[in-house]
């Protein structure tokens, strides 16, 4: 069970076969569970960037305005990437959530430089 909003999210395979779910929230706390140990911050940073030919068709739209979506695109999957790369840190550390999660962007040009972070934590129903 997952508590991410934003619809359904792109999980490798690698990530099926994971038994316990990651609960993830970007609230300090989880309805229904209490903390009972803090692991520390977590983090997934990714830069993507798109072909030449891709960059300069999203070039060419920005000249007459309205939405580019070859850009959108890049920046969501860079907001997947580094959700999925902050999420790997947490199992790592031994965790069942992340709370407190945070996106961060740099601006680059032609590239989409994302960081994704928040608090791993154990929790239990209460």
């Amino acid at each position: 069970m997952r508590t991410r909003s934003g619809g359904e999210s792109k999980i490798s395979d690698e990530s099926r076969n994971i038994i316990s779910p990651m609960q993830t929230t970007t609230a300090f706390d989880l309805a229904g569970f209490r903390t009972s140990k803090t692991l520390g911050v977590v983090r997934g940073i990714t830069v993507r960037t798109r072909s030449l030919p891709m960059s300069i068709v999203g070039g060419l739209r920005t000249l007459f305005g309205g939405r580019a979506g070859i850009f959108s695109d890049l920046c969501e999957s860079a907001r997947e990437e580094s959700f999925q790369l902050m999420i790997s840190h947490a199992r790592r550390l031994g965790a069942n959530a992340v709370i407190g999660i945070r996106y961060d962007t740099g601006p680059m040009v032609g590239a989409a430089e994302v960081l994704c972070y928040g608090t791993a934590v154990i929790v239990e129903p209460s």
